[in-house]
C-alpha cells in the first residue's frame, strides 16, 4: 500500500528559552545547514550560539506565537488535515527539526500497513539546507528501520504549471487588495558555498548573474536558479511589469557572503527611493513562521516605515489555501495511479 509523507521545516514546542535552544541545537548542528567540520560546527553552536542567541530568538517567537500554538506547526497541521480528508490513501506530516519527527511520520505510515511512500518536502526550491537534509535523513530511517520500505522523492515544485498557477492567485488576490507599487520575492538565504556545493557539473554556478539564466543540468540543485525562475515565472502569469517587482535574499547568518541582494538592505533602500507601497511575498515558504511574521512582517515594516515608506504588506503564504490542498492531492493522485 502507498502512502505519503509530508515534511516542513519545524519549530521549537513553546518559546521558552529552553525548547527554543534545544531546537536551535538540533537544526544549527545539522551539517547541510552549518557545512563546516563537526569540530568547529560544535565550537561554533554549542560553544557560542546556544549560549547567546536562543534567549533573542525565544522573544522573537512570543511575538508571533498563537494560542494554538507555533503558527508553522498549526499551518502544517491544518494543511495536513485537508490533504488527508481529501486523499484516499494514508497522508502523515512530519517535521525535520523538531516534533512530530520523521521517525514517527514514517513508523505510523508502516502500523498503518505502507510500504511504499512518497517523501513530499514542503519546499518549493532544492536547497542543501531543505530537501536535501529531508532526503537523507529519511534514507537513514528507513534503512535502518524499515528496509523493506519503497521511498519515492517527490522534486522540487518551483517551476510547475499548477504551483505557479496557485500561487500566483493568492498573490494577485492581495495586489488587488493592496495595489503596491513594488513587489518583492523575498526568499531564504543560504551561503554562496551551498550554491556551489550543489553544481553537480562542478563548474556551472559562477554567481555571476549569467548562470542561472544559462541553461544547464545544474539548475536541477541550483536554489539560486530555482528562486529566480519561480519570481520569472510567477511575473509572467500575473502580468507584471518589468521594474515593478525584484528578487532579494533574507535570514542570513555570520559572516560569509550569502546570496544577494540582501532583504533587509532592499527594504530600507526602496523606501528611501521613494516607494511608498511595498508588497513582500516570500515564496521560498509554503507556510508562515517566524521569518515571514516576525523577520518581514514586524522587522521589514519597522525599517520601510522609517526610512520613508508609507504602506508595507506581507502577502500570507500558501498555509492551507484550499487549492493549495488540492494541488497537493493531485500530486498524490498521479503519484498513487503510476503501478
Amino acid at each position: 500500500m502507498k502512502g505519503v509523507l509530508l515534511v516542513n521545516l519545524g519549530s521549537p514546542d513553546s518559546t521558552s528559552t529552553k525548547d527554543v535552544k534545544k531546537y536551535l541545537g538540533e537544526f544549527l548542528m545539522d551539517k547541510r545547514v552549518i557545512d563546516i567540520p563537526l569540530i568547529w560546527r560544535t565550537l561554533l553552536v554549542k560553544g557560542i550560539i546556544l549560549n547567546t542567541r536562543p534567549k533573542k530568538s525565544a522573544a522573537a517567537y512570543k511575538k508571533i506565537w498563537w494560542n494554538e500554538g507555533s503558527p508553522l506547526i498549526v499551518l502544517s497541521n491544518r494543511l495536513h488535515k485537508k490533504v488527508a480528508d481529501y486523499s484516499d490513501i494514508p497522508v502523515e506530516l512530519a517535521m525535520r527539526y523538531g516534533n512530530p519527527s520523521i521517525k514517527k511520520g514514517i513508523d505510523s505510515l508502516v502500523k498503518q500497513g505502507v510500504d511504499e511512500i512518497l517523501l513530499i518536502p514542503l519546499y518549493p526550491q532544492f536547497a542543501m539546507a531543505t530537501t536535501e537534509t529531508i532526503e537523507v535523513l529519511a534514507d537513514e530511517i528507513i534503512k535502518k528501520h524499515h528496509p523493506k520500505i519503497r521511498l519515492t522523492k517527490f522534486p522540487a515544485f518551483y517551476k510547475r504549471t499548477d504551483y505557479i498557477a496557485v500561487l500566483s492567485k493568492s498573490i494577485q488576490k492581495e495586489i488587488d487588495k493592496t495595489k503596491p507599487q513594488h513587489l518583492l520575492f523575498s526568499y531564504h538565504g543560504v551561503p554562496e558555498r551551498h550554491i556551489k556545493k550543489s553544481d553537480i557539473t562542478k563548474s556551472h554556478c559562477k554567481i555571476d548573474g549569467s548562470c542561472c539564466n544559462t541553461p544547464s543540468t545544474a539548475h536541477k540543485f541550483c536554489y539560486r536558479h530555482q528562486c529566480y525562475e519561480t519570481t520569472k515565472l510567477v511575473a509572467k502569469e500575473l502580468n507584471l511589469n518589468e521594474g515593478t517587482y525584484s528578487t532579494s535574499f533574507q535570514s542570513r547568518l555570520g559572516r560569509d557572503p550569502w546570496l544577494q541582494p540582501y532583504t533587509s538592505d532592499t527594504i530600507e533602500l526602496y523606501a528611501q527611493k521613494g516607494i511608498k507601497n511595498l508588497a513582500i511575498v516570500t515564496p521560498a515558504f509554503v507556510s508562515d513562521c517566524l521569518e515571514t511574521l516576525e523577520e518581514i512582517g514586524m522587522e521589514g515594516k519597522e525599517s520601510f516605515l522609517e526610512n520613508g515608506g508609507e504602506k508595507f504588506v506581507t502577502i500570507p503564504c500558501l498555509n492551507d489555501n484550499d487549492d493549495w490542498a488540492k494541488t497537493l492531492v493531485n500530486w498524490i493522485t498521479d503519484w498513487k495511479n503510476i503501478s
